[in-house]
């Protein structure tokens, strides 16, 4: 079990040589702030390093996203060996320089000047931040990675099990404000970048991502390592030969299972087992049988390293035998907002083009869910609206607080709210949701469903424990 290095104290400035943590609580918006800060390219040259700073070049050379993302790693996970090793040097000094640009001593010089409101969200990465909603697990039993991981669905369901994300990336901006605002941990960004994969450690036990499925057309043309060079999966094929965790979980869309009539899941079966793994025969899994009213099928693959002995069949699938929850489980306690109803027109819109495709014989179109039903899967764009409209005659006043061609309809018609959409991938209320509703949309659209993705994960542990490989 890992071990703590050094006490936290109630500054989050240098003391007398040391890193400091601050036990503050810190608001969302100061958190967003941050970002702010990190992604204006107009502040890249804010921090300006005197040459008898001992600082290494290459985390000089570092994004200002990318040293917030050393910073908060380092101050989460640097306490454990051997983890945190690889945060060390560059998240020391990168700490006491943007400590010492806070309090304006010298070696450090503002370029230009800062606006006050940027100052708080700075102050708040220089903090462990340890009150925000999911910290990082204190004593944890195992350890793992969470690769293009989004709103962090993959470590909610593993830090619930108790275990320590040890390296976080996702490259979308929006994604990574939510990331941080729940986690406290910025995540590293472009994982194809040298610079990213440097900062992984060598040792962790678990593998997690769940890798966009693009670029698969090429693939399958002839099986093999090779084959999937270009695409985003290769990147995770390339760190699991570098890094050789214990496990891996990986998690995708369906359609995988048959794309390219099968070739594309074939040649990633066939690299996995190049690269040293065992892999059980990938599952799809849908997360409605795990506690949330959503009909969402994934393709589930999980694998373990060759050499530690573990026979392919001592893992098993978490079973997919109930359904307890629908819609009205889930949803808004209070009467919703007026902007979440229809307007009359787009009700008229949709439905022509259902009527439409089904004079055609087609199944496509808006769909109202029962208060007793099973939503569709949630996606991104706005058939993954359209196609879990809900009645809701709760709200009174229809009085349209946005822009809109026609009235708010009368017939209770509306989309459900990202809350809903978050209940729907097994996210708690606690989580925060600090993005407008359109980027709430695809967030919880793009995530994993954290409670069919615990299960599966238990599974993985205790085939680990029983081999004895983890506590």
């Amino acid at each position: 079990m890992p071990t703590s290095k050094k006490a936290a104290s109630t500054s989050c400035f240098p003391v007398s040589g040391k890193v400091c943590i601050s036990k503050s609580v810190v608001s969302s918006s100061e958190l967003l702030r941050l970002f702010d800060f990190i992604h204006r390219k107009s502040f890249a040259s804010t921090f300006a390093v005197d040459s008898d700073e001992s600082i290494e070049a290459d985390c000089r050379a570092l994004s200002l996203a990318e040293q917030a993302a050393v910073i908060s790693h380092y101050l989460h996970i640097g306490k454990y060996k051997p983890w945190g090793t690889i945060y060390e040097p560059c998240g020391d000094a990168l700490f006491r320089l943007w400590s010492s640009w806070l309090k304006q001593a010298a070696p450090i010089h503002c370029k230009r000047g800062i606006p006050e409101k940027y100052i708080s969200g700075v102050k708040s990465l220089l903090c462990e931040v340890p009150k925000v909603s999911f910290p990082t697990c204190s004593k944890p039993t195992f350890t793992f990675v969470d690769l293009f991981a989004g709103i962090g669905g993959f470590r909610m369901a593993l830090q619930n099990l108790g275990g320590m994300c040890v390296f976080s990336s996702e490259w979308d901006e929006q994604a990574q404000r939510t990331y941080y605002a729940n986690y406290g941990e910025v995540p590293f960004g472009d994982i194809t970048k040298e610079s990213t994969k440097q900062f992984i450690p060598n040792e962790f036990d678990i593998l997690c991502a769940g890798f966009p499925c693009q670029a698969f057309s090429l693939a399958g043309k002839r099986l093999g390592f090779a084959e999937t060079r270009g695409t985003l999966f290769f990147e995770v094929a390339e760190i699991l030969r570098r890094k050789r965790p214990k496990a891996f979980f990986l998690e995708n869309v369906k359609g995988l299972a048959i794309h390219d009539r099968g070739r594309t899941l074939c040649t990633i079966l066939n690299t996995l087992d190049e690269i040293g793994y065992i892999v059980p025969e990938p599952q799809i899994v849908n997360a409605m049988y795990f506690g949330v009213p959503q009909h969402r099928e994934r393709i589930y693959i999980v694998g373990f390293r060759k050499d530690l002995g573990i026979p392919v069949e001592a893992f098993q699938y978490p079973e997919q035998t109930n359904v307890d929850r629908h819609f009205i489980d889930i949803r808004e306690q209070d009467p919703v907002q007026a902007k979440y109803y229809l307007s009359t027109t787009y009700l008229q819109t949709l439905r022509k083009h259902k009527a439409r495709h089904t004079a055609k014989g087609n199944g496509f179109g808006y769909e109202i869910i029962a208060d007793e039903g099973i939503a569709n899967a949630i996606v991104v764009g706005g058939m993954g609206r359209e196609r879990n409209l809900v009645i809701d005659f709760r709200q009174k006043n229809l009085t349209p607080t946005t822009n809109i061609k026609g009235e708010v309809n009368t017939e209770g018609i509306r989309k459900m709210t990202p809350r809903e959409w978050a209940r729907l991938q097994g996210f708690p209320d606690t989580f925060r949701i600090v993005v407008a509703d359109a980027s709430a949309y695809k967030q919880f659209g793009n995530s994993v469903a954290v409670p069919a993705i615990q299960a599966t994960a238990q599974q993985i542990l205790v085939t680990l424990r029983q081999h004895g490989l983890i506590l």
